[in-house]
């Protein structure tokens, strides 16, 4: 089976979680509530959640889809023996479900639609990405246990795969990972719309002085145009536009693994 879904929120350990809901309060006008389990920070299209832990630490990244194909992928997984758990999302209703990844990353589905809000500066919360240490194996588990489609490939000059980005839907992917010498949470991403809401996120930034660290520039795999800063805790956190769309039966693109792919004007961080 393939999915039919969309990251819907993220939950991050941090030693402040009321500092980093400020912080996203503040410079991308979210509102932020106070649970058990620590504070949620929303705004149109995107939802987090901040709790106690290490500084960028991933509690567990949430997927949302129509029950029809939560059903159908619950059934799908549980004929695979794969174990699921209750989901420790506190946005999900309690048919909603959790598992973990080859690397111990959580992972949680439930329902909800998919929300592109209309707004002054528009950033949907879009895809995330982490690091690990074993990239064929998580790329098996994404792509042939949970039903992620390949959209692309980047490979060494040995052709060793060092990237893969892998979509659940339309959208160019909702999941990157990075080979790498240890394993850690790298970025997650915010769509916008066009060329002009980078110009303008940037500048909205720069009323509180936080500096771009990377971009603008444009990615190679999903075309799309980027600036990332960071967060208190030092997270990478990336505001995309014009990110590519794919057919459900598009072949698999192929990349070299240089700086030009990660950024066709200019600079590039190559993870691994």
């Amino acid at each position: 089976m393939t999915l039919n879904a969309h990251l819907s929120h993220l939950a991050l350990g941090s030693p402040a979680p009321l500092a980093m809901a400020t912080f996203y309060e503040n410079t991308m006008g979210n509102t932020t509530e106070e649970i058990d389990q620590g504070f949620i920070s929303s705004g149109p299209g995107r939802k987090l959640l901040f709790t106690s832990g290490g500084a960028k630490e991933l509690k567990y990244f949430a997927m949302g889809m129509s029950q029809k194909d939560l059903d159908a992928l619950r059934e799908a997984l549980l004929i695979k023996h794969i174990p699921l758990s209750p989901s420790p999302s506190p946005l999900f209703d309690d048919k909603a479900f959790a598992l973990q990844d080859p690397d111990g990353n959580w992972l949680t589905f439930g329902v909800e639609e998919k929300n592109n809000p209309q707004t002054d500066l528009p950033a949907r919360i879009q895809h995330c990405a982490f690091a690990t240490t074993n990239i064929e194996r998580m790329l098996d588990f994404y792509q042939n246990t949970i039903g992620y489609l390949v959209s692309d490939n980047v490979f060494d000059e040995h052709q060793k795969l060092t990237t893969t980005f892998l979509r659940s839907d339309h959208e160019h992917h909702a999941l990157a990972i990075f080979q790498a010498k240890e394993k850690w949470f790298d970025h997650h991403c915010y769509e916008s719309s066009n060329w002009n809401a980078i110009r303008d996120w940037a500048d909205h930034l720069s009323t509180f002085d936080i500096p771009l660290q990377w971009g603008p520039g444009r990615h190679g795999p999903g075309n799309n145009l980027f600036i990332f800063i960071h967060d208190p805790d030092g997270n990478w956190l990336e505001i995309s536009a014009e990110l590519q769309t794919i057919s459900a039966d598009a072949p698999t693109g192929e990349w070299i693994h240089e700086s030009k792919t990660l950024n066709y004007w200019g600079q590039a961080f190559l993870r691994n």
